[in-house]
C-alpha cells in the first residue's frame, strides 16, 4: 500500500515531464527493489526528510553565479569608497566571485553536516560506524552537487572588471575601431570630447610580447587613437624597458596605489609621464571626455 502511495506520488509528480520518463522509471524499480519492509520505508522517509530536502536547501542558498556575487561587492565598495576603491575592485575583482561562493559552500555544509550529526546522534538506534557512513555519503552527494554549479557558473574576470567600472560611473562605451589590432589586447573603448579613441584594458601583468609591438604613432593617428590605458594589478615585471618603449606609444599603465613600482617610476624622469595611481582612472577618463 505504502510503495503503491509512493509511485501514485511519483509518477504524477513528474507526469508533464516526458524527458525524465526513463530516469523516473528507473527510480521507481530499484525504490521497488529496496523498500520491502515497513522499516525499509522509513529509512527512506528518514532520508528524504532529513538528508535529501536540507541537502537541496543547502545547495540552493549557494549562489549560482559569482559575477552576481562580484559585482555586489564591487560595488559596495565603490559605494562607500568611491573612487579611492578602485584599485581594491580591480585587485580583487578576479577572486572576489569564486572565494565567496565556496565560503557560501563551506558555510552551507557545515550548517547541513551538523545538524545532521546531531540527529543521528540522537538516535541510539544508529551505531557509531552507520552514522559515519551516512555523513560521508551525505558530504559525498553535497560535493557532486556543489561541483556540477560550479561548473555553471562564470567568475568575472579582471576582462569583464572594465565592462563593470564604465557602467558603475555611466561612461559611455565606444565601438572598436575597424581593422586596428593593438599589441596588447584592449578589453573597451571610450570616445573622447575631440572624437578620438581610449582604449581601457585590465591584467594581471603585461606578458604579451612586448618586445615585438609594431604599433606606432603613425598607426594610432590613422586610426584616431589617442591613448591606451592599461590597469595593471601585478606591477613588479613591469620593467623600465616595457613602461619606456610602450610608453612611447602613448600607452599609460595604473599601477596600484601603494605599489613600489608607481612610487619609482613617478619620480623617475623617464618614466614618470607613463604610469598613474589606479584611484586616478575614472578622473583622467572625464577629463578626457567632457
Amino acid at each position: 500500500m505504502q510503495k503503491q502511495t509512493l509511485r501514485n506520488i511519483i509518477e504524477e509528480r513528474y507526469k508533464k515531464t516526458a524527458s525524465r520518463d526513463h530516469r523516473v522509471q528507473r527510480m521507481l524499480a530499484e525504490l521497488d527493489e529496496e523498500i520491502n519492509t515497513i522499516d525499509d520505508m522509513e529509512v527512506f522517509i528518514l532520508t528524504c526528510e532529513n538528508i535529501m530536502l536540507p541537502l537541496q536547501q543547502a545547495i540552493s542558498n549557494i549562489p549560482s553565479d559569482d559575477r552576481e556575487f562580484t559585482l555586489n561587492i564591487a560595488k559596495s565598495y565603490l559605494d562607500i569608497q568611491g573612487e579611492e576603491g578602485l584599485a581594491t575592485v580591480i585587485t580583487l575583482w578576479d577572486d572576489l566571485g569564486v572565494k565567496g561562493c565556496l565560503t557560501a559552500e563551506r558555510t552551507e555544509i557545515v550548517r547541513a553536516f551538523t545538524t545532521l550529526r546531531v540527529l543521528l546522534t540522537k538516535d541510539k538506534s544508529i551505531t557509531e560506524e552507520d552514522r559515519d557512513i551516512v555523513l560521508t555519503a551525505f558530504t559525498q552527494e553535497f560535493e557532486r552537487r556543489a561541483a556540477q554549479k560550479r561548473k555553471k557558473r562564470a567568475g568575472g574576470s579582471l576582462e569583464d572588471v572594465t565592462d563593470f567600472i564604465l557602467g558603475y560611473y555611466k561612461i559611455k562605451r565606444a565601438e572598436a575601431p575597424s581593422h586596428f589590432q593593438a599589441d596588447l589586447e584592449v578589453d573597451n573603448w571610450v570616445k573622447a570630447k575631440d572624437g578620438w579613441l581610449i582604449g581601457i584594458s585590465c591584467k594581471r601583468t603585461i606578458r604579451e610580447r612586448w618586445k615585438n609591438v609594431s604599433s606606432s604613432t603613425e598607426v594610432y593617428n590613422r586610426f584616431k587613437v589617442k591613448y591606451i590605458f592599461h590597469v595593471v594589478t601585478f606591477d613588479e615585471d613591469l620593467s623600465d624597458d616595457k613602461l619606456t618603449l610602450l610608453g612611447e606609444q602613448r600607452q599609460i599603465f595604473y599601477l596600484p596605489d601603494n605599489s613600489r613600482r608607481l612610487k619609482y617610476a613617478s619620480e623617475h624622469v623617464g618614466l614618470k609621464n607613463y604610469v598613474r595611481p589606479i584611484s586616478q582612472l575614472i578622473n583622467d577618463l572625464r577629463k578626457e571626455l567632457k
